[in-house]
């Protein structure tokens, strides 16, 4: 017959606890030894594809940058500056960054001219 814990202190300690602490969510390593951020978001073969997008977004357009070869953090904040130079709203989702409007010219310049191959993607 197993015997009941009638205080927290009859638990010897345990707590359940829904939160995940200081790892990393993606590979469980505490955030000092997460090699996640470090590594490329996309292993892909080095090329930025650039392309116009509207299917699933209620018919507004949106235009999509994935492939970028460069960390986490540097994704973000290429993110943000090509928002800033769209003069757009846009979002960063899994590895992708997207921004509101047609701005598949303006991006490719930018783009090459900050060292990235990119080329057009789709129609």
């Amino acid at each position: 017959m197993v015997k009941k814990a009638s205080s927290f202190a009859g638990l010897g300690g345990l707590v359940y606890s829904t939160d995940s602490g200081r790892h990393c969510p993606a590979c469980n390593k505490p955030l000092a030894d997460c090699l996640c951020k470090q590594a490329p978001v996309q292993a892909g073969d080095g090329i930025a594809r650039v392309r116009r997008e509207t299917k699933g977004r209620g018919g507004k357009t949106v235009t999509t940058v994935s492939g970028v070869p460069v960390t986490a953090d540097e994704l973000k904040e290429l993110a943000s500056t090509l928002k800033r130079r769209c003069g757009t709203g846009g979002a960063l989702k899994d590895g992708v960054i997207e921004i509101q409007g047609d701005h598949v010219d303006l991006l490719i310049d930018e783009l090459t001219k900050r060292g990235f191959k990119a080329k057009k993607s789709g129609g």
